[in-house]
């Protein structure tokens, strides 16, 4: 079985500051993976930059055997809900539809077809209710919830989420985690930049441990280990494992 993702040397800085230093792993199809480390040690920068987001000072990244121009289509991407423009005038089934503008094009009008694919994704996230809402006035799991239903229509092969978890509600967090454990058992390859050490274990079945460099990464039962959290969080860490 092939890697989807190999991320091989890459480093990335801001203006002469870096901030990635020779990241170099590979992601099996098939896997849902948590992208762990303390404030600041490029969790997200890793995303963006194998996603083109961020320049890239060295090294190659691979998507299914390709660089992302060829691979984009087979990619669906959530970014941190802090840096999307809510107050954007649009509502929750314009934001899902924007998911097929790659497959039916900029300037053609989304089909019936079209739409409602659009509101199925809505009904797997639980918001087909809100479909005519401005997104503006949407809760903060509601707009997650609405920026994952674009992702999934998508029908991608390789997902990124960047902290799908962060600020929402406990349902909101248990219809994502059931969404992202579905596309890990349909075969997609799914990474997501997660903040909650707690529930690692119950969420993830690999662990890639992040500092500015690749700690380890792996199977969660062999990377997430008191030794290697400390190896990555150093003295920031403030969070011990019940042992029973």
């Amino acid at each position: 079985m092939n890697a989807t993702i190999v991320v091989h040397n890459v480093s990335a800085a801001y203006r002469k500051t870096e901030v990635l230093s020779n990241i170099s792993f590979q992601v099996m199809p098939g896997t849902l993976t948590a992208i762990v480390g303390p404030n600041g040690a490029g969790k997200s920068t890793l995303l963006k930059t194998m996603l083109e987001l961020h320049s890239k000072t060295t090294g190659e990244v691979t998507f299914l055997g390709q660089p992302y121009r060829r691979a984009k289509t087979s990619i669906g991407y959530v970014p941190q809900r802090g840096s999307v423009d809510w107050d954007f005038p649009t509502n929750a089934l314009d934001v899902v539809l924007m998911g097929l503008y790659g497959k039916i094009g900029w300037l053609k009008r989304p089909s019936k077809a079209d739409r409602e694919q659009a509101m199925e994704a809505l009904r797997a996230m639980g918001m087909e209710q809100y479909a005519d809402r401005q997104i503006s006035q949407l809760s903060g799991g509601q707009q997650q919830r609405v920026f994952l239903a674009r992702a999934l229509v998508q029908d991608a092969v390789l997902y990124f989420l960047d902290e799908p978890l962060a600020g929402v509600d406990a349902a909101t967090e248990r219809i994502i985690m059931e969404t992202l454990q579905q596309l890990k058992n349909k075969g997609r390859t799914v990474m997501v930049v997660h903040h909650d050490l707690q529930t690692v274990e119950d969420y993830f079945d690999h662990v890639l441990l992040l500092n500015r460099t690749v700690i380890a990464h792996g199977a969660t039962s062999e990377v997430f280990t008191d030794e290697k959290l400390h190896r990555t969080y150093g003295g920031t860490l403030r969070w011990m494992r019940e042992r029973v």
